[in-house]
C-alpha cells in the first residue's frame, strides 16, 4: 500500500498523467481494467490471488488496447521472459527513476517498448538463456484457471476457499487440482508450491508471508 501510494503521487505531479485506479491483488487489477479501460496498466508481479504476470496475460486478451508495464524488483531472465510472453510492453526495476518510470508510460502508450537499461543491454545482446524451457512448456501447457488455482493453493488457500475465490464448485476446484497434479507429473502440495515458486507464478517471499 506504501508503495502505491508513492507511486500515485509520483504520477500525480505529471501534467500529462492521470491515475485512474488502484488494484491490491492481481484479479482486482483486471477487474478494474475492465472497468475503467486505462491506457497502460502498471503492475507488479508479486501480486496476491492473481500474480501479475497472470494477470498481464488476461489483460492483454480481454483488452488488448491497454498496454501492461511490469514494475519489479527481480529482474532475473526468466520473469523478463515470462513478462514478454505475457504480453508485456516493458519490464522496469523497482529502483528506477520517477523520470524513467514517466517516460517508461509515455513510451509504451504509444505503442513502443520500453526495459530497464540493464534488461535492454541483456534483450539487445540476446543473452537471455534458453535454459529453463521445459518449465516454461508445462506453464505454457496450464490454462489461466489452472494458474489461478495453482497460485492459490501456493498460497495455502483450502479448496473452499478457492472457490469462493474463483467463484467455482469445490468439485470443480478438486478437478483442477487433479489436472495440475498430471499435466505437471507432482501428486502433493508441497510440490506444486515449489513449482510455482520456480515458474514465477508465486515469489518465495509472498508464500512465506501468508497466514
Amino acid at each position: 500500500m506504501v508503495v502505491r501510494e508513492g507511486l500515485r503521487k509520483l504520477l500525480e505531479a505529471e501534467d500529462d498523467l492521470e491515475v485512474v485506479g488502484e488494484a491490491q491483488t492481481g484479479r482486482q487489477a483486471v477487474e478494474l481494467t475492465r472497468k475503467l479501460c486505462p491506457s497502460v496498466v502498471v503492475m507488479d508481479i508479486a501480486m496476491p490471488l492473481l500474480n501479475g504476470l497472470e494477470a498481464t496475460r488476461q489483460i492483454r486478451k480481454s483488452i488488448p488496447g491497454t498496454k501492461v508495464l511490469i514494475l519489479s524488483a527481480h529482474n532475473d531472465d526468466a520473469y523478463v521472459e515470462r513478462a514478454i510472453a505475457s504480453g508485456a510492453s516493458g519490464f522496469l526495476l523497482k529502483q528506477t527513476s520517477a523520470h524513467d518510470l514517466s517516460w517508461a508510460i509515455r513510451t509504451v502508450h504509444k505503442g513502443k517498448t520500453f526495459f530497464s537499461p540493464c534488461i535492454a543491454r541483456r534483450l539487445q545482446d540476446q543473452k537471455i538463456p534458453a535454459g529453463g524451457g521445459a518449465l516454461r512448456k508445462k506453464v505454457a501447457r496450464l490454462s489461466s484457471r489452472e494458474v489461478e488455482v495453482l497460485q492459490l493453493i501456493a498460497e495455502g488457500k483450502a479448496n473452499k476457499e478457492t472457490a469462493a475465490e474463483l467463484g467455482i464448485s469445490i468439485k470443480t476446484v478438486e478437478k483442477h487440482r487433479q489436472n495440475l497434479m498430471a499435466k505437471l507429473d507432482i501428486h502433493e502440495i508441497s510440490g506444486l508450491t515449489r513449482y510455482a515458486i520456480a515458474a514465477g507464478i508465486i515469489e518465495s517471499s509472498v508464500q512465506l508471508t501468508i497466514r
